[in-house]
């Protein structure tokens, strides 16, 4: 149980559903409840059916196909979760959004992949797959989507409160240091896994 907990509880932190929310909340004028419900749950599914698929075929098709080892996915996936991160901390936003984008524009690409299903979630689904089993990564796992969709169906409420209290930018940059922080450890894990080939 406890180990389902740490799990789900780093998935959430990849997944970050403080992103989420910074970008949804620039549309509060556009949208209304319903279509950020089905739009939220369109991205949740959507991400879940890519993680899910990775989670199953990612390690034989990185290594037979792509001949990539885990450790090398280790390394890019910690390089891009530490820029997305740093440049969270530098600007105070994980997504700029476009003036002419329109809600319906993101609900796939960036929310789904890669801001869901991005490459440092991908490695960690793997990496659990491979240690702990199908079912120790599966709850997990649907555990984190659920709980992030919950923070995207609730973003319009949750992101006003945050804009009142003028509280947004700091937990987006406070948010920006964590993930930050997580991208270099995988940076050091995968490292350490090259290292140990020797």
């Amino acid at each position: 149980m406890k180990e389902i907990i740490i799990n789900t509880l780093y998935l959430l932190a990849l997944i970050n559903p403080v992103s989420k929310i910074s970008i949804l909340t620039v549309f509060t004028q556009e949208v209304d409840k319903k279509e950020m419900t089905s739009v939220s749950i369109k991205t949740t599914l959507v991400a879940l059916v890519i993680l899910v698929l990775t989670m199953f075929v990612g390690k034989l098709v990185l290594n037979q196909i792509f001949q990539v080892d885990l450790f090398s996915l280790k390394i890019a996936g910690g390089l891009v979760l530490f820029w997305m991160g740093f440049g969270a901390l530098r600007k105070g936003v994980f997504f700029e959004h476009g003036v002419q984008e329109r809600f319906s524009d993101i609900s796939l690409a960036p929310l789904a992949c890669p801001m869901i299903a991005g490459p440092a979630t991908i490695t960690a689904v793997i990496a659990l797959h491979i240690n702990n089993g199908t079912i120790k990564t599966m709850i997990p796992l649907t555990l984190a989507i659920l709980v992030n969709l919950v923070f995207m169906i609730m973003a319009i409420p949750i992101g006003k409160i945050l804009q009142k209290f003028n509280m947004l930018g700091a937990i987006i940059r406070l948010t920006g240091l964590i993930v930050t922080t997580i991208g270099i450890q995988m940076i050091l894990d995968g490292a350490s896994m090259w290292i140990e080939t020797f």
